[in-house]
């Protein structure tokens, strides 16, 4: 059994990045000795639809953000997903990406988002898509696959995931109110579609003129919602019994009948 946090984080517009970075750190920090892993928001440190800043706000993998996240995690003793963050690529290039940590405080994996939400505008003309599924294996909470909000919508991501046999889904989101109920819908399918845990974490507040719905929620490999927050900026917990995953894919083998690839 482990025990996930996920930092459900308000991105008003009304907060400074250095405000927020900083604020958020030490919340990260607060969950020493009540997490085996914590979980950030997409974009947290300005916010999903904040595109006024996305050309400002690159920064490498080693910048100074991801720096502080793993200084945060290895403090803390536990894994920390950093949500995702503008990654400015060695050849002026930019992504929306995701980092996972170790509790040593080490970077396991980064993920670059694949589907870019905005169609003519936004992200999807600002970055650049990545092209890798991303999995980790032996965490705290199994072997787990990576995606960031927009990516839910495009189910074959997640099937690839559970090809290379993913116990647990986390999701990094900034999805807005009015698509709320979507977001309710769609994380349960991926959990039943593949039969694992999706851990999702979303974020709170006006955004760039967009209302972040908040409803970051654990959900079961049967398709139940565990644990679920609310519209304001709190920290959700739940615990992972990897043990449901084998007991329902056993009780129910539909992989097996799948024939379509």
């Amino acid at each position: 059994m482990a025990r996930v946090a996920l930092l459900q984080i308000d991105v008003s517009d009304s907060e400074s990045q250095v405000d927020r970075e900083a604020r958020v750190l030490k919340l990260v920090s607060e969950q020493k000795g009540k997490c085996d892993l914590a979980v950030l928001p997409e974009l947290w440190n300005i916010g999903a639809f904040n595109y006024r800043d996305l050309e400002s706000s690159p920064q490498p993998r080693d910048g100074k953000l991801v720096k502080a996240l793993k200084q945060a995690a290895k403090a803390g003793g536990f894994w920390l997903h950093g949500g995702s963050f503008v990654e400015a690529h060695p050849d002026g290039g930019m992504s929306n990406t995701a980092v996972l940590i170790n509790s040593a405080g080490e970077v396991v994996t980064f993920y670059r988002k694949i589907h870019l939400y905005g169609f003519d505008h936004g992200e999807a003309v600002l970055l650049e898509r990545g092209t890798e599924v991303v999995t980790v294996p032996n965490t705290p909470i199994g072997n787990v696959g990576l995606a960031i909000c927009y990516d839910l919508r495009f189910p074959e991501l997640f099937r690839g995931m559970g090809d290379q046999g993913v116990e647990t889904i986390l999701i990094s989101s900034g999805w807005p109110t009015p698509r709320i109920n979507h977001w309710r819908v769609l994380n349960q399918a991926r959990a039943i579609e593949n039969q694992a845990w999706v851990i999702a974490c979303n974020e709170v507040g006006p955004n760039g003129k967009v209302m972040l719905g908040g409803h970051s929620m654990v959900i079961s490999p049967r398709g139940e919602i565990v644990a679920e927050a609310g519209t304001e900026e709190e920290v959700l917990y739940a615990d992972i019994d990897l043990t449901q995953v084998e007991s329902f894919r056993t009780e129910h083998p539909f992989q097996l009948d799948r024939f379509i690839r």
